[in-house]
């Protein structure tokens, strides 16, 4: 019997009601997956503690704190208690969408400013939301400094957009959406990412990969879209699985062992 491989779930939320069988079936599953490093991300204070507190119960489990550009309209101050805990590993998700506008834009720059103010200023990853507003998230990231660790959650550009991003240093965090029909751009981004700057991630439960759409989707997914990623490249899923998992590491040293 060959050997299981070991996989990291760069971004996830799994305290979402979405998930199937709730927080803990989830992780069990992820782990009979070789799923061994799990981050967990905040959108706001209310699931920034729901991280907090699920990465305090699991070994494996990492967290970050973050106002999604949704959420923008309601400030970071609730959220600055929670940057000392141990188990922070990044800033975010936080950035611009242009799509939903759920909060008002010059409120969604401020916010995105802040947040990456704090990331320089307390030596965190991160972890970028960006939909419809590539020109804007580069420019306002150039103008408040581009921290050293940061991360294009669910990178749906191109690759020309992949090459800005490269340009700055960032990783490019791929998700289900590489193995959507329609995503083309997304797939020959995935194809010219060096492979040191590639990393995983499911957004479950959300963004469910081919061929399982239509269901919620759960971090022991995240071996599928390694498996896809590495057929796209050519690579051996050993090769992707072993590279994705170092960089998860490096992108998010707080991971590290």
């Amino acid at each position: 019997m060959s050997e299981l491989l070991q996989w990291v779930d760069t971004h996830c939320h799994v305290y979402d009601e979405k998930i199937e069988g709730g927080t803990d079936a989830a992780l069990v599953a992820a782990r009979a997956a070789g799923v061994t490093k799990i981050i967990v991300i905040g959108t706001d204070a209310t699931t920034s503690r729901k991280c907090l507190d699920i990465a305090i119960r699991n070994s494996d489990v990492w967290a970050t704190i973050g106002l999604h550009p949704h959420d923008a309209k309601n400030g970071f101050a609730e959220l600055l208690g929670m940057l000392d805990e141990s188990k922070v590993v990044g800033i975010g998700e936080c950035g611009l969408d242009f799509f939903y506008d759920h909060s008002a834009r010059p409120v969604q720059r401020e916010s995105f400013a802040q947040q990456i103010n704090l990331a320089n200023e307390r030596d965190l990853p991160l972890v970028i939301h960006t939909r419809e507003a590539w020109d804007e998230t580069f420019e306002i990231l150039d103008s408040e400094g581009v921290p050293k660790r940061t991360i294009l959650h669910c990178f749906t550009g191109g690759p020309k957009e992949a090459e800005k991003c490269l340009e700055r240093g960032a990783y490019l965090s791929f998700s289900g959406i590489v193995t959507f029909k329609t995503a083309d751009e997304v797939r020959a981004a995935a194809t010219m990412c060096p492979i040191e700057r590639l990393l995983l991630e499911t957004d479950a439960p959300y963004l469910t990969p081919m061929p399982h759409r239509g269901k919620p989707n759960h971090p022991a997914l995240v071996s599928r879209v390694g498996e896809y990623i590495a057929d796209l490249r050519g690579e051996p899923v050993a090769h992707i699985a072993r590279h994705t998992s170092r960089n998860a590491c490096l992108a998010f040293p707080g991971i590290a062992p």
